[in-house]
């Protein structure tokens, strides 16, 4: 009988100090970008890199639920967007009013500035056995997707590319814009290309929305009541 080929090492444990100083850097310099350099395409070879890095993430039952979908189509982008804006206008009444006036003053999106547009979906639907892993925490299919995503803006970031999350757009919207089928749903909507300028500050913090929470304030030693030391 042969023995279990996964314990034997084939890969570097530790990673030399400069490849995890660059890591940590990339962690700590991702941003969410709402401004894109105008006229200025994303390679193909850049492109692949990127949507390859999202591919590699961690999927429950090795089940790689994520897919996709490439929007350039100006036309269609203009309609999601009218989504957006029409969204934004519901979101903003959730506000007092100084605070909704300082939200409508805050550009959160890139969808029509951006040149490409990428929806990263889940695919939920019956594959004919169940997924490994997914019987009593089915939510793990998307949370796989969402894997997706933060590998691709990593890769995106090291790449000197920008990408911008948009959460605030009808699913509905999208999966008619996209021809999605039943079963196969959208987890985030995302502007990608070159940005107008890396800040060492995210948007929301450096227009004072607000700030963010100290490790301390997250981290729980082995219950929720009980905070780490």
């Amino acid at each position: 009988m042969m023995g279990e080929p996964w314990l034997t090492p084939e890969a570097a444990e530790a990673f030399p100090e400069a490849d995890r100083r660059a890591l940590y850097d990339a962690v700590a310099l991702r941003r969410d970008v709402r401004h894109f350099r105008a006229g200025l395409d994303v390679d193909a070879a850049t492109l692949d890199r990127i949507l390859g890095a999202a591919h590699r993430a961690p999927s429950v039952g090795h089940s790689q639920p994520w897919r996709f979908i490439l929007v350039r189509d100006l036309a269609r982008r203009q309609r999601i967007r009218a989504s957006f804006l029409r969204c934004r206008e519901v979101e903003s009444e959730r506000f007092a009013p100084a605070r909704r006036e300082a939200y409508l003053s805050l550009k959160l999106e890139g969808i029509v500035d951006a040149p490409l547009n990428v929806c990263v979906v889940v695919d939920l639907r019956e594959r004919g056995e169940a997924v490994l892993g997914t019987s009593v925490q089915p939510d793990t299919l998307r949370g796989s997707a969402y894997c997706a995503v933060e590998n691709l803006w990593l890769a995106a970031r090291v790449e000197g590319i920008g990408v911008g999350w948009v959460s605030i757009v009808e699913p509905a919207v999208l999966r008619s814009e996209l021809a999605l089928p039943a079963g196969v749903e959208p987890v985030a909507y995302l502007c990608v290309g070159h940005p107008v300028a890396f800040r060492r500050t995210p948007m929301l913090e450096e227009a004072g929305w607000s700030s963010r929470l100290s490790l301390g304030e997250v981290v729980r030693e082995e219950s929720w009541t009980e905070a780490a030391a």
